[in-house]
């Protein structure tokens, strides 16, 4: 589920809705063959424990008679209460015996993960000083693996990707100079990363040496694919240092980001939403850099951190910050930018994780084979600088979006008593009929019970005044009142045991068993069928209720997932249905048994001691008000600590995403306390809750001395005057000393049950109240839609949410067939919103767009992202193979899935790495992040759509695999129409026309030449701002 929520849009893009619905439903379905076992046997333990007591006994005294020996009410009440002695030890142990076998897994489980071997910095790097002063990184005769130990694996973080088990890192020797600034180049999946998380300590050294100096202080590190945390922009740049204003708002200006947090609403105290999901990719990277930057290491490492930014904007970070702030750094540099490496001390060219050559960049820059020159190149790139800015805009908007939500602060929390139509929902979730069903089988099941006791208890009476005998010398004391108070329904009072000096006639004797006998067979029938169909009925709940929350979620709009943490969602997933599933059936199954119970038990001793009704209608006030006040408070901790169990998720979360940066910047004990104090917070809202429970056990037990002090009086004084029936008085007496605890467990188990329905709501809440796409479909459009590729937009304006300025504002173009369209402008100027638009993500506030004549509201959801194509700039892959990445429903043949991998220059890397069935890994870390864009780009040459959107799917490969690709994307999409966001302007230079954006109006539409030639045109003017 982590992995959905996080590539969220990556499954609306491309439909893959039910795909992932039927991959979580079949993990569900494992899940709940697992607790059918359990249940069923949860039913036969409750079978046993409820019915075997009554078997045993009816059984017991048939056999005993049939043998020839004489019952005597002696023989009877003494067989009944050992019999009743074995109820607690029947249903406890086999609870006992499962708690055990869950608690040693889960302890087996812990070990195992404890087990596993740490980062062990002391045994990684060497403590031998290099004898050269100057030098403070040196990596000898190393060797680096992804794979074993097997914490490499485990631990490692998404950012720094490579082809683990595919490709060993060798550097035979690498020396740098303290404040030197290296680069390194190579073609993509050469191993740049994994030469940086060497450094960094991430991969497992095989053999050699690697020395840092400086080691304790840290790294500042900017990988590839930038992590930000879920807060403010400034704390995510302070990373838990002071804040100094002078030195903040240099790194501020010389990252690029000061025009940023001028358009921002709050600035820098905008919040970000979770992985800056709100941010575009570049400012992700500028926030990721200026985070660095700011923490004032003395190595930095920068894994290609321009990559998604423009060229103006490239050539200000490395004139103000990698040659400017940070001039008298260490630096090592990734990147495909090979004109801004010039400046550079000493360049180092991998090939296949080997470094090939070091040297000055006059002398590895002609190895490395670029298309354009590098002038014309970097003219070209320049002119891309409108580029990165326009994806800002509609990111823009969302933060504006994020940070005028309350929801974004603070988790809503439901107040008062739980909601009837959460429990009319669970109801509806086991069933009406089976619901019915569950009821009536417990009603007849305590019906039986009460019966037998009041037939054994009429037939000791009728011993007594036929024999007329003394009173048994079994007197009160000789037995315990437990033995009594567990006995099958409360049985008898030893206060009505006689001794029989008369046999008892053998016809009596056979009718009362017969009947006896009936009673507790039809017991056991009614208990039987209770717990089985209780046992179905709650995993038909659960199956449910889980279907509906997956489903409702999937179907929510864009805006939900950016403005929920990921923990929230999971929180429902994890604790909320884990409650649902295994806690709340259990504790449910209790409360109404407590119920039945004393419905039951009410009746018996109303009808045995009347008088006893006087005592019970105060105290029955008396119990409620305790219970109110109990109830009221333990709902509202059940919530606060469901509340509080979020954020501990969003942290681990994030934590586990970022961890090579958190490692690298020696923050790892910031990390830990924080997760303390988010676990100390839960942990308190657990403990008060406890608390409370004692609180009310104390006073129940004080209020069932007075209960059983006044029926034991009320029974005395009722024995003395011989009013009433001695049997049944005994038999009140008997349920009277159980009434106390059976009183106690109701209202403990109403309020557990009552927190556990806590879960259901908050279930029901998503399920119910979440945003959700509109689905209808209006018009069935053809088999082939769209066939020629026609795209109209006519006066769309589109708005994130009301009260915020429009991103798109009256734009009015069109695109004829086959056309291919670049996509530029400044920053908000609302170009990526146009594709959000296209595929329905955000619905119109005004205006409408048109697909081969066709109004694109009109069409299901589905049906018509699924008609389109596009290539996101964020190359999210999920867990599992390549096939399953490339063709999730199995629709293409490996050969065309190799052909579409050879095309974007993978089928050799996929290969070797063990072919189509081979394991990305999560979001496709054993790939690197260009790799990862090449695999995107693979699934857009599997479709036959008329329309492909491209949002700059080529900014993590080398210049020359980038030319190969835009060829390959030309011969492929010759007839298809495209429309292209670039940040490498060479992208679109050839296109059909150019549309340029600015403030969320189309300001120009018309060929790259005609544009560039007006000097009046703002195209013109952005290509000269480049220049410049």
């Amino acid at each position: 589920m982590t992995e959905i929520l996080s590539g969220i849009r990556i499954i609306k893009f491309y439909t893959w809705e039910k795909h992932f619905t039927d991959k979580v439903n079949d993990f569900r379905e494992k899940e709940l063959s697992r607790l059918r076992v359990l249940k069923y046997l949860d039913a036969v333990c409750v079978y046993l424990w409820a019915a075997l007591p009554v078997l045993i006994s009816i059984l017991t005294f048939i056999t005993y008679v049939l043998l020839g020996h004489e019952l005597t009410a002696a023989k009877v009440f003494t067989a009944l209460a050992l019999v009743g002695m074995l109820i607690l030890p029947l249903n406890n142990f086999p609870w006992v015996l499962n708690g055990t076998l869950e608690a040693k897994v889960s302890l087996d489980r812990i070990q195992r993960f404890f087990e596993l071997p740490d980062q062990d910095l002391d045994s990684y790097y060497s403590s031998d000083a290099s004898s050269d002063p100057d030098v403070v990184l040196e990596l000898h005769q190393s060797t680096f693996s992804w794979s074993p130990p097997l914490s490499a694996s485990h631990f490692e973080s998404e950012e720094e990707p490579e082809q683990k088990g595919a490709l060993e890192t060798c550097i035979h020797h690498l020396t740098v100079k303290k404040g030197t600034l290296v680069g390194v180049v190579g073609k993509v999946g050469c191993g740049k990363s994994s030469l940086l998380a060497a450094i960094t300590g991430e991969l497992n050294r095989k053999d050699g040496s690697v020395y840092v100096l400086g080691l304790e202080q840290g790294f500042g590190l900017v990988t590839q694919e930038p992590w930000i945390q879920f807060a403010t922009i400034r704390e995510n740049i302070l990373f838990g240092k002071g804040y100094n204003a002078k030195f903040y708002q240099e790194v501020v200006e010389v990252c690029a980001l000061a025009d940023d947090l001028k358009i921002l609403p709050r600035g820098d105290q905008t919040i970000v939403g979770e992985k800056g999901v709100t941010l575009s990719g570049g400012q992700k990277a500028r926030v990721a850099l200026a985070r660095a930057v700011y923490q004032n290491k003395e190595i930095y490492l920068f894994d290609d951190p321009l990559a998604a930014v423009d060229a103006d904007v490239a050539s200000h970070i490395m004139e103000k910050c990698i040659l400017g702030i940070l001039r008298h750094k260490t630096r090592i540099l990734c990147t495909h930018r090979l004109e801004i490496l010039d400046k550079a001390d000493m360049l180092v060219l991998m090939e296949d994780g080997k470094i090939v050559q070091t040297g000055p960049p006059s002398e590895i820059l002609l190895l490395v084979e670029a298309a354009p020159k590098h002038r014309d190149k970097g003219k070209q790139q320049q002119k891309a600088s409108v580029v990165h800015m326009v994806k800002n805009e509609d990111e823009i908007e969302e933060q504006q979006l994020q940070v005028d939500s309350p929801l974004q602060a603070e988790e809503e929390k439901k107040e008062g008593v739980v909601a009837f139509l959460v429990y009319q929902a669970y109801w509806l979730a086991v069933g009406s009929w089976l619901s019915s069903s569950i009821l009536l089988s417990l009603l007849l099941m305590q019906a039986s019970r009460n019966i037998s006791d009041w037939w054994l208890s009429n037939w000791i009476s009728n011993l007594q005044q036929t024999r007329n005998t003394s009173m048994s010398n079994l007197s009160p004391a000789n037995l315990s009142p437990k033995l009594l108070l567990f006995s099958p329904g409360g049985l008898m009072s030893p206060i009505t045991m006689t001794h029989s000096s008369v046999q008892n006639s053998s016809s009596d004797i056979r009718f009362y068993l017969m009947v006896y006998g009936s009673i507790a067979a039809a017991n056991s029938l009614f208990t039987a069928l209770r717990a089985f169909l209780f046992a179905y009925g709650t995993i038909r709940a659960a199956s449910i209720l889980h279907n509906k929350l997956l489903k409702r979620v999937l179907k929510a709009t864009v805006t939900f997932f950016d403005t929920t943490p990921t923990g929230r969602i999971i929180n429902r997933f994890s604790s909320d249905l884990y409650c649902i599933d295994d806690s709340l059936p259990f504790i449910l199954n209790i409360c109404l048994a407590n119920v039945f119970g004393l419905l039951g038990m009410v009746v018996i001793i109303s009808y045995g001691l009347p008088w006893i009704i006087l005592v019970m209608v105060p105290l029955a006030a008396l119990y409620f008000c305790i219970q109110r006040y109990y109830r009221h408070t333990s709902r509202e901790l059940k919530r606060l600590y469901s509340i509080s169990l979020s954020p501990i998720y969003t942290h681990f979360s994030e934590t586990l995403t970022g961890l090579n940066t958190i490692r690298a910047t020696r923050a790892t004990d910031r990390f830990e306390e924080e997760n303390k104090v988010r676990l100390e917070t839960n942990q308190r809202c657990l403990f008060i809750s406890n608390t409370a429970m004692q609180w009310l056990d104390i006073r129940l037990q004080m209020i069932g001395v007075v209960v059983v002090t006044a029926i034991a009086v009320i029974a005395i004084i009722q024995h003395q005057k011989e009013s009433g029936n001695p049997g049944l008085v005994g038999l009140a007496l008997s349920y009277a000393l159980s009434i106390t605890n059976l009183l106690s467990g109701l209202i403990s188990s109403f309020t557990q049950m009552e927190t556990m329905m806590v879960s259901v709501e908050r279930a029901e809440e998503y399920s119910t109240e979440l945003p959700k796409e509109t689905q209808d479909e209006v018009i069935q459009v053809a088999t082939d839609w769209p066939s020629e590729g026609h795209v109209e937009f006519r006066n769309v304006m589109l708005a994130y949410r009301h009260g915020l300025p429009n991103a798109l504002d009256g734009v009015n173009f069109t695109v004829v067939p086959g056309e291919k369209v670049g996509i530029v402008g400044r920053t908000g100027s609302g170009k990526s919103t146009m594709f959000l638009a296209l595929f329905r993500m955000f619905e119109l506030n005004e205006g409408e767009i048109l697909i081969d004549n066709v109004n694109i509201r009109l069409v299901a959801l589905e049906e018509l992202r699924s008609r389109l194509a596009i290539i996101p700039q964020d190359p999210f892959l999920f867990s599992g193979t390549i096939r399953e990445n490339l063709d999730p429903w199995g629709w293409h043949m490996d050969a065309e899935l190799y052909q579409v991998l050879e095309q974007v220059h993978l089928k050799e890397v996929i290969t070797r790495m063990g072919g189509l069935d081979s394991d990305v890994g999560e979001r496709g870390r054993n790939l690197s992040m260009g790799q990862r864009q090449l695999v995107c780009l693979a699934r857009a040459l599997l479709t036959h759509a008329k329309i492909l959107c491209i949002d700059e799917a080529t900014a993590s490969v080398d210049q020359k695999t980038d030319q190969l690709l835009q060829q390959t994307i030309r011969e492929r999409f010759a007839d298809k129409t495209v429309l292209t966001i670039a940040h490498r302007l060479n992208t679109i230079m050839d296109s059909d026309r150019v549309l340029v954006m600015n403030a969320g109006k189309v300001v120009e539409l018309d060929t790259p030449k005609v544009l560039c030639n007006n000097s009046e045109s703002s195209f013109h003017r952005l290509i000269q701002s480049g220049e410049q």
